[in-house]
């Protein structure tokens, strides 16, 4: 790297600018793919892509080891250091300071996925002696990265505070907000590796985190998510209608939700996620639409407005399906989050009804059958349509499989799902509702009774009543983050460190989240019976579905490339592998 290169502001901000867009993810950033590997979604896009509805978690799933983008970091800042003589001590400080967080950022990306990784802070430059051992760093134990992280966003937090307006640059907050997140994912793997019959480690400890240093990790996430609810960002909650308030708060760039977002510009930088994902009929390109599609779990995992869980009344005590006058009734009264995440039947988008239904249940030798028409918003020959315009259609792509569309993320602006325009809504990458409720689940670790208080102000927002929540439970705080932060790259990285995620994606083909089953709307076709022309719903499992979810043992951490093995002996292998 040239020395312009540090002395010029806009040329350092230039670099910064390429390591922001850098950031790693793996659900992330309208990764629409990845959205569709776990349990809330299934893959409905080209058929060339089926293997997402197909595949297993892989040995590899999930493995990121980047030191090449750490080595670039690793050089900026000592020649920041050593090379700068124009920059201004403010400015030097503000950039090392940014360089500092990204660094920490990529070692937190690497740690949840892989465990301990070798810590390297300076640039390994080969001596061509023929000895490459100094070069060889070791593995740190996982906590020991966990340390450096909280150390380095310590370290820079108040010299990160220059940029306290912004965004879509690290500030105080910023900082804070990943010491929240990352000392919350710390102290739950200390806990609950140490809780399992046999818990995953290595003797190094590169694997596991002792139990002793729990309460310690959730003591620095609490105190770091209550600086943030205490500072300058609140949940958002500027539309009365909870559920298109929740779909605005990510839309929309307004409000004082989101600390931290990777920004998109029309016309400059844009992603094609509503080209990708928008309804059927709503599309306004030629080539691909709805290629997620929500699963009925992920749907029931949303309340009722009244405390009851969000099983979805489809038939009564009896086993009699239950008749409901319009599509969007059996929906009635519940988390306004459901509406904001998802469209189902009976909803709208841009202002127009979306045109969700399978077919019609005639009523034949007492009992109902159910047919379909091959044909989208073919007319039935008795009277409106046979099946919706926007299906949903098994065995069908760019179209609804489940019965659901996915509406968090899709962008309502004119032509964002063209090729042409696209899409410029933004992704989150903290935001203050994932900070109340890492705030709750660390004060409930620790046994302090407002650790309710947070998740109840995050129900308030998505319409429940005051104080909604008065005895806590995990599993309550776990289905939050689930129905909060769904398709936020939260879910896969929840269920490693709770250590459950072989429990909840376990292979059965019958039972539990590992599969992902829909919900199809029928409309009654029963002349002369009050029934006649309401709608009734069948669950039903995708024929595109082909495989349950199996996470297993080796997957809570990804198996390191065996080139990495090949060039350093001191790597130590995951367990498992």
């Amino acid at each position: 790297m040239e020395e312009p290169l540090w002395n010029d502001p806009k040329l350092t901000n230039g670099l910064l600018a390429n390591l922001y867009d850098r950031l790693p993810t793996m659900h992330g950033v309208f990764n629409t793919g990845g959205m569709t590997e776990l349990d809330d979604a299934m893959w409905s896009g080209h058929r060339d892509q089926n293997w997402r509805n197909d595949f297993q978690f892989a040995d590899d799933y999930g493995r990121y080891w980047d030191y090449g983008l750490i080595r670039e970091i690793n050089i900026a800042l000592e020649s920041i250091q050593t090379k700068s003589t124009l920059l201004t001590e403010d400015q030097k400080k503000q950039f090392l300071a940014e360089l500092r967080f990204i660094r920490a950022f990529v070692y937190f990306e690497m740690v949840k996925r892989m465990g301990g990784v070798p810590i390297v802070t300076t640039q390994l430059i080969y001596d061509f002696s023929g000895d490459p051992t100094p070069l060889q760093v070791p593995r740190a134990k996982e906590h020991e990265v966990y340390d450096f992280i909280f150390q380095e966003l310590e370290a820079v937090k108040d010299d990160l505070a220059v940029n306290n307006a912004s965004k879509t640059r690290a500030n105080k907050y910023v900082a804070l907000a990943l010491e929240s997140r990352a000392m919350l994912y710390a102290a739950s793997i200390a806990k609950y590796n140490n809780l399992m019959a046999a818990p995953i480690t290595t003797p190094g400890g590169e694997v596991g985190i002792p139990a002793s240093m729990a309460n310690d990790y959730y003591t620095k996430s609490l105190a770091a998510s209550r600086e943030i609810i205490a500072g300058p960002y609140q949940l958002f909650n500027e539309n009365a209608d909870k559920g298109a308030n929740f779909y605005d708060m990510l839309n929309k760039k307004t409000g004082s939700e989101v600390i931290f977002a990777k920004d998109f510009a029309t016309g400059l930088k844009v992603h094609r996620f509503a080209y990708d994902n928008i309804v059927k009929t709503f599309t306004e390109d030629n080539e691909s639409s709805s290629t997620i599609s929500p699963s009925l779990n992920f749907v029931e995992s949303f309340d009722y407005l009244d405390g009851t869980k969000g099983t979805l009344r489809t038939r009564d005590a009896g086993g009699n399906y239950i008749a409901y006058s319009t599509p969007d009734a059996l929906f009635a009264n519940k988390d306004g989050r459901l509406f904001g995440t998802v469209i189902y039947p009976g909803t709208s988008f841009r202002g127009r009804s979306v045109s969700i239904q399978a077919g019609v249940a005639t009523w034949t030798n007492n009992s109902y059958h159910f047919t379909t028409a091959q044909q989208l918003g073919q007319a039935h020959p008795s009277g409106g349509l046979w099946t919706g315009f926007d299906g949903p259609q098994l065995d069908a792509q760019d179209v609804s499989n489940t019965g659901f569309y996915i509406r968090k993320f899709v962008s309502d602006a004119p032509a964002a799902s063209t090729r042409g325009t696209s899409a410029a809504n933004w992704w989150p990458w903290f935001r203050v509702g994932e900070i109340y409720l890492n705030a709750a689940e660390a004060a409930f670790e620790l046994g302090q009774a407002d650790a309710r208080n947070y998740v109840n102000a995050v129900r308030e927002r998505a319409g429940f009543p005051a104080n909604s929540i008065t005895t806590l439970t995990n599993d309550i705080i776990r289905n939050e983050r689930r129905v909060e932060l769904a398709f936020e790259d939260h879910r896969f990285f929840d269920l490693k460190r709770w250590r459950i995620a072989h429990l909840v994606w376990n292979g059965s083909e019958t039972e539990g989240s590992s599969v992902v089953n829909g919900l199809f709307a029928y409309r009654v076709i029963r002349p002369g019976h009050a029934d006649d022309g309401k709608y009734i719903y069948q669950t039903v499992r995708p024929t595109r579905f082909r495989r349950a979810r199996f996470f297993r043992m080796a997957n809570y951490y990804a198996s390191i490339e065996q080139a990495v093995l090949n060039n350093n002996p001191k790597i130590v292998r995951n367990p498992f592998h």
